[in-house]
């Protein structure tokens, strides 16, 4: 099987050296010139030292050659990046074949989640091509083979079970749920409850504090994905509450370490650029509020962190404002 992969970020590479282990032939495409030399040349990405692929990897930034011939294109660009790649895409001909997610997000301005914006860009004729891989997982975890599971899902049954078929193996199990719109949402929502968890990390605010953002974070994505049509038991699988759970309580993920940033220097940009990647969750911020605002869902969590993250509000005060609030009766 040919493979197509979009995306040599630390995600990409690692999954696309746990397919090439697999036997599976992988042309790997991305935008990035020094990166895709690099990675040609040492095998090796600069975010997970050590590990060099193994089997059949080419690196190119030639999408055309990329696409030439695959079987399966999966992609693993950031979430403001997908509309743009898979324009280009469709310049060069609608694809035939299945197609995989695995980024995060919820695109801004359209409220849109990454597969309706691939179906918006390709036509509505590729929407049963469309699969999507979620859940509890870290580059580095993946990479060195340690036990891991997530979801595979597709508005199909068959490309559901071929998602789940081409990523499993014997330390990465991967499970079916065709509720694609539950998993597209807790897998972009939940890195906004991450923000949040790192901001109170940083505040040294105790574990009990988190342990109530994760929890009233997970009612606050449920609100919005039921809205949007998504299955709830789904939030409180591994695309959803798993996935909540690793991002939250560890320094290993982006979105945390950028909230814990913001609280030590009190500064978005600072935090940014310490980080030196693209943070998920302050993009995704931006897209829940429009599209709670729309569908008239209250999330005082994600406005918190917006308002850290865009309007100059300090940390402390964030979090005075979201103890003031009226308390309600807890509803599920």
């Amino acid at each position: 099987m040919n493979i197509c992969y979009l995306g040599t970020g630390a995600w990409g590479f690692c999954l696309a050296s746990l397919l090439a282990k697999k036997g599976y032939s992988l042309t790997c495409w991305s935008i990035e010139e020094d990166q895709v030399k690099q990675l040609t040349n040492t095998r090796e990405h600069e975010m997970l030292p050590g590990h060099r692929s193994i089997g059949d990897m080419t690196f190119t930034t030639n999408l055309e050659q990329a696409l030439k011939n695959a079987d399966v294109i999966i992609e693993s660009v950031t979430s403001k990046g997908v509309r743009p790649v898979f324009e280009q895409i469709k310049s060069l001909g609608i694809p035939k074949c299945p197609i995989v997610m695995t980024s995060k997000g919820i695109e801004q301005n359209t409220g849109l989640i990454l597969p309706e914006v691939v179906i918006e860009v390709l036509g509505e004729e590729v929407r049963n091509q469309i699969g999507v891989m979620s859940g509890p997982s870290f580059a580095s975890d993946v990479i060195r083979g340690l036990p891991t599971s997530v979801v595979g899902s597709g508005f199909t049954k068959d490309v559901m079970l071929q998602v789940c078929e081409l990523f499993t193996n014997d330390t990465f199990r991967v499970y079916p749920n065709a509720d694609v719109i539950g998993v597209s949402y807790g897998g972009a929502l939940k890195n906004i409850i991450a923000i949040a968890c790192g901001i109170s990390e940083g505040l040294a605010l105790g574990y009990s504090c988190n342990a109530a953002l994760m929890t009233r974070g997970l009612h606050e994505i449920k609100k919005l994905a039921v809205a949007r049509g998504c299955q709830v038991d789904t939030l409180y699988g591994l695309s959803g509450m798993g996935d909540l759970c690793l991002t939250c309580g560890s320094i290993m993920s982006r979105n945390y370490r950028f909230g814990h940033l913001l609280a030590e220097a009190n500064s978005p940009e600072k935090a940014k650029e310490k980080i030196g990647m693209v943070v998920e969750g302050a993009y995704t911020c931006v897209s829940a509020l429009q599209l709670s605002r729309e569908l008239g869902v209250e999330m005082p969590i994600a406005e918190a962190v917006n308002k850290i993250v865009y309007e100059g509000f300090s940390p402390k005060d964030a979090v005075a404002l979201l103890m003031q609030r009226a308390i309600k009766q807890e509803h599920l």
